[in-house]
C-alpha cells in the first residue's frame, strides 16, 4: 500500500502550543486522528487572528477546506502539549494550501504533519472567488 508523503516548507510564519485534551484521546489511549484536524483548525484560526484575519469576514467572503492530508509520525497522550507550526504556501487564484508541523513541546518529537487546501467562497453567492487582497497582502510572500 502506498503511503502519503508530505514535504513541508522550510519556514513557518506562526507557531502556537495546544494541549491534548481528554476529548482528543481515542480508545487506544492516544491522540485520535480526528482530533488532529481539530488541533490544526485551532492553530490556523490563531494564525489568521495574529494577522488580523478570520475564516469568515463581514463581507461574506470566507474559506472552505477543499482537501486535507495528515501523516502521523508518533503518539501523543492526554496532557502532552503540542507545538503547532503553520504556514500558507502554493498560492493560486482562488486559494492556497496551509501546512502544519505538530511536535511534542517537551521532546521536539514530530507527532504529525498535515496540509489543508483552502479556497475562498462568497457565502452570499455560494461561488468561489479570488483570494481577497487582505489575505494576499498579509500572508503571501512578497
Amino acid at each position: 500500500m502506498a503511503r502519503i508523503k508530505l514535504e513541508l516548507p522550510d519556514t513557518f510564519i506562526f507557531s502556537t502550543e495546544i494541549p491534548v485534551r481528554i476529548d482528543d484521546i481515542n480508545y487506544g489511549g492516544h491522540l485520535a486522528n480526528d482530533a488532529v484536524l481539530s488541533i490544526i483548525h485551532e492553530a490556523r484560526l490563531q494564525c489568521l487572528r495574529k494577522y488580523g484575519l478570520a475564516e469568515l469576514n463581514p463581507d461574506g467572503i470566507g474559506i472552505v477546506i477543499s482537501d486535507a492530508a495528515v501523516v502521523y509520525k508518533a503518539e501523543a497522550f492526554y496532557g502532552d502539549v503540542i507545538t503547532v507550526e503553520v504556514t500558507p504556501a502554493e498560492w493560486v487564484k482562488k486559494g492556497c494550501d496551509f501546512y502544519y508541523r505538530l511536535t511534542l513541546r517537551e521532546t521536539g518529537k514530530e507527532v504529525a504533519r498535515a496540509k489543508t487546501g483552502i479556497v475562498f467562497l462568497n457565502y452570499n453567492t455560494r461561488k468561489t472567488t479570488s483570494v481577497p487582497e487582505r489575505f494576499q497582502s498579509a500572508l503571501a510572500p512578497s
